[in-house]
């Protein structure tokens, strides 16, 4: 197979057999033009594989090769899983489709934790299975599971929008608790997924938390997940159907529509996402089908954001020039995956423009690890990157940037006295080597903390934006101690990948067809409630819903 492969297919980087299915994996090298289907189903007809191609990026990605090594290095398990997962979508209806109830299980007037269940008289379905960031124990913190009855072993699916922990952070803890249903996700959200998951029980193992999952259940949840592509419809229950579309979020990140029955209903679920083009990506997509009732984040619901996207680069220029120019360190706390990329293309075009002073730029936690994903999956970005598609590794890291690879480089950096911008995780300030930047650069005033993300109440990046002048870390011996707050603190709101108020209300208005039914989560109350008196105005022929965790809505037939 391998030599007729490699005659007929150009840029073969390794191939991977799997002999129970009867598949092979044919890694491609991104910089050369894919091969024709008609190149691929000749092969196939002339060896009997099945052949799947596999881009692989420009910037080398372990998390990749980790998701691929699970996915192929266990064949049985995944034919099992595969298998289970079949039988269990096409199973027999044993119920007609009458009834439908939406029941909120976290993101019920918090940001955070969104999990929300869709029980038809058939089936039971989960959106999102996130935990909430600054939460203390598991009932401020992971859904609320304990009040429904067997809820985890009678789930048919569970659908995941996106690779952030507040959405998919509890996947694995169902697999702990038996689920061995599908895990539905789009393609580039699986290796997030995995690479977030395993970050989060490492930074738990070495901050003494109690992880609430093991690496095991990490694994056995990437083998029950099934990638699919924007506007595929995919059976995930007798009852139920359901396509993905972009949120402009992050990567990957989805629009889930779900079509109940024979036309019963049909739910759009927004998760977080982003109305309004980005340097990373397009906005998010506002036309569907059907849409009796749309799910809407409320995140910024309440607060207009004061600047453009292009004001907003001033801005953070302007803070950035002026702490180099007084010879501090600039320190930017970015999620791993949607603005740290996003950050890293402004940084390209703010020194190319020569609007801040040439200075190093440090990467430091999974920020290089997710930007290689990032460049696995061209398809998936903005129309600009997507005609620059060959450059992607060139763009994402160029000269100005430098992964941090070793504890000897971060401490250099740390001991140096050259002005420097760093770029690390946690976003919100809640673990990951951006801890270690922070204890050192938080006694001069002369270095600047630059928020460019949501910060959640409770989390150490809210309460520094709140004011507080002292906050508790662990050292090395396992001691707590207490840091003095002197460098600046600012933000800027206009490259958060969540819609602003403004952008939500322009959604609605856009949205089409009108939903009769808006149900707000995923924001604080005032953020909620806010937006819930303004949709009223813009949608006033439709019913709104504010709902706390564990309230219910009844959903009717509109066939």
């Amino acid at each position: 197979f391998e030599a007729e492969a490699r005659r007929k297919i150009k840029g073969i980087r390794s191939l991977i057999f799997n002999e129970l299915t009867g598949e092979v994996v044919i890694e491609l090298d991104s910089s050369v033009p894919p091969p024709s289907d008609e190149v691929l189903k000749e092969l196939s007809a002339s060896t009997g594989w099945v052949v799947t191609p596999s881009l692989q990026p420009p910037m080398r990605t372990k998390i990749m090769e980790h998701a691929n090594s699970i996915i192929y290095g266990y064949p049985e398990e995944r034919l099992q899983a595969l298998r289970r997962i079949g039988e269990k979508v096409f199973r027999n209806q044993v119920f007609e489709t009458r009834d439908a109830v939406v029941t909120i299980l976290g993101s019920g007037m918090q940001v955070g934790r969104s999990a929300i269940l869709l029980q038809t008289s058939e089936s039971k379905v989960l959106l999102d299975c996130g935990f909430a960031p600054g939460g203390s124990g598991n009932l401020e913190t992971i859904p609320r599971f304990d009040l429904m009855e067997k809820l985890i072993e009678d789930l048919d699916a569970v659908v995941i929008t996106h690779a952030h922990l507040d959405h998919m952070g509890m996947v694995p803890y169902l697999f702990k608790y038996d689920y061995r249903g599908p895990v539905y996700c789009t393609e580039p959200t699986l290796p997030l997924m995995l690479m977030q998951h395993l970050d989060f029980i490492n930074v738990a193992n070495k901050q003494g938390v109690f992880a609430p999952y093991t690496e095991r259940d990490v694994r056995t949840a990437i083998q029950h997940t099934v990638p699919l592509s924007y506007g595929m419809v995919t059976n995930i229950a007798p009852d139920v159907r359901m396509t993905f579309y972009n949120a402009g979020h992050i990567l990957g990140s989805a629009i889930v529509h779900i079509h109940i029955g024979e036309g019963f209903h049909n739910i759009i679920y927004t998760s977080d996402f982003k109305y309004e083009n980005s340097r990373t990506l397009d906005a998010a997509v506002n036309r569907f089908p059907r849409a009796e009732t749309l799910i809407m984040e409320s995140t910024y619901g309440a607060t207009p954001i004061q600047f453009t996207r292009e004001e907003s680069e001033k801005l953070l220029a302007s803070y950035i020039e002026k702490t180099i120019k007084r010879g501090g360190k600039v320190l930017i706390p970015v999620p791993a995956v949607g603005r740290a990329q996003e950050i890293m293309l402004v940084l390209n075009h703010l020194f190319s423009a020569g609007m801040i002073p040439e200075v190093p730029v440090f990467l430091d936690g999974l920020v290089v690890e997710a930007t290689a994903i990032h460049t696995a999956f061209p398809s998936y970005l903005g129309r600009e990157l997507r005609s620059r598609a060959d450059e992607l590794g060139s763009l994402f890291m160029s000269e100005y940037f430098n992964p941090v690879k070793s504890q000897q480089q971060r401490e250099e950096i740390l001991s140096s006295e050259e002005p420097v911008i760093v770029m690390a995780t946690s976003g919100m300030l809640e673990g990951g080597p951006i801890l270690s930047y922070l204890r050192e650069f938080a006694g001069d005033e002369r270095n600047m903390l630059i928020f460019v993300s949501y910060q959640v109440e409770g989390t150490l990046g809210r309460k520094l934006l709140k004011g507080i002048r002292e906050f508790s870390v662990m050292d090395e011996s396992g001691k707590t101690e207490i840091i003095g707050v002197k460098l600046e603190v600012n933000k800027v709101d206009g490259f958060s990948g969540h819609s602003s108020r403004q952008q939500l209300l322009s959604y609605l208005r856009a949205f089409k067809p009108k939903p009769r039914k808006l149900i707000l989560v995923h924001g604080e109350p005032e953020a909620v409630m806010s937006l819930a008196r303004s949709a009223a105005r813009t949608l006033p022929n439709a019913r709104i819903f504010t709902p706390q965790n564990l309230e219910s809505i009844v959903l009717e037939s509109h066939g």
